[in-house]
C-alpha cells in the first residue's frame, strides 16, 4: 500500500454543490482562520474553537469537510508551535468561491439613470475562444447591448461585475471596461433600455 503522506495532493474537478460546504469555504475565503490542535492518536483531534457561524454543522462533519478541502488544496495548514493547526484558504480555493454566485449574478438597477454609458470591449484570441464565447454569453445574459462583435454596452454602473466576471473566466488580459458620456446614434440603446423617458 503506498504511503498517503507521500501522495502528492489533486486539484479537485467540478463545483461544490453542498451550500455546507459552500458555506464553509465562503466563510474562510472572507477572512476566517479557524485552528484544531493535532492529536497523537488521530491527526486532528477536535476544534479549538468553533466559529458561532459554524455552531449549526456538526463539528465532525465539519472537520471532515476540512481535510476534505486540504485534500483537494482548497485550503491550506499551518503548523504553530503550540503544535496547533491554522487552516487558511488557498488562492484555489479562493478561485472556487467566485464560481459559486456565478450564475446568479445580477446588475442592480438605480432608480435613476446618470446619463453614462459603460462600455465593455474584448478581443480574446481564436485558441482561448471558450473564454471568449463564455464571457459574450454572460455579457448576454447580464443584459449587455451587443454594438459590435466584441463591444457591448450598457447604461449602469457594472464595474464590479464585469471585474467578477473577469476573475472567474480568468479574461482579465483580453477585457477592457470604459465610461463615456455620449455615445452617436443611441436611439436604438435608448429604445432597447426604456431610458428616453430619462432624457427629460
Amino acid at each position: 500500500m503506498p504511503n498517503r503522506n507521500k501522495l502528492k495532493r489533486k486539484r479537485v474537478r467540478g463545483g461544490i454543490t453542498s451550500p455546507t460546504k459552500q458555506k464553509i469555504l465562503t466563510v474562510l475565503a472572507a477572512g476566517l482562520v479557524m485552528g484544531l490542535f493535532r492529536s497523537p492518536k488521530n491527526y486532528f483531534k477536535a476544534l479549538k474553537s468553533v466559529p458561532k457561524i459554524f455552531k449549526d454543522i456538526d463539528t465532525k462533519y465539519l472537520i471532515r469537510v476540512v481535510k476534505e478541502f486540504h485534500r483537494d488544496r482548497l485550503v491550506d495548514y499551518k503548523e504553530k508551535d503550540n503544535g496547533e493547526i491554522e487552516i487558511v484558504i488557498s488562492e484555489f480555493g479562493r478561485e472556487k468561491v467566485l464560481k459559486f454566485d456565478f450564475d446568479n449574478l445580477e446588475i442592480k438597477k438605480p432608480t435613476f439613470w446618470d446619463k453614462k454609458w459603460r462600455l465593455v470591449f474584448f478581443d480574446v484570441p481564436e485558441k482561448r475562444r471558450i473564454i471568449r464565447d463564455s464571457f459574450r454569453a454572460k455579457l448576454q445574459d447580464l443584459g449587455f447591448y451587443e454594438l459590435q462583435r466584441s463591444i457591448f454596452i450598457y447604461p449602469y454602473h457594472c464595474e464590479d461585475e464585469i471585474n467578477f466576471t473577469v476573475e472567474v473566466l480568468d479574461a482579465r488580459h483580453y477585457v477592457r471596461y470604459a465610461e463615456v458620456s455620449k455615445v452617436t446614434n443611441e436611439a436604438d440603446m435608448l429604445l432597447h433600455f426604456d431610458l428616453s423617458k430619462n432624457l427629460n
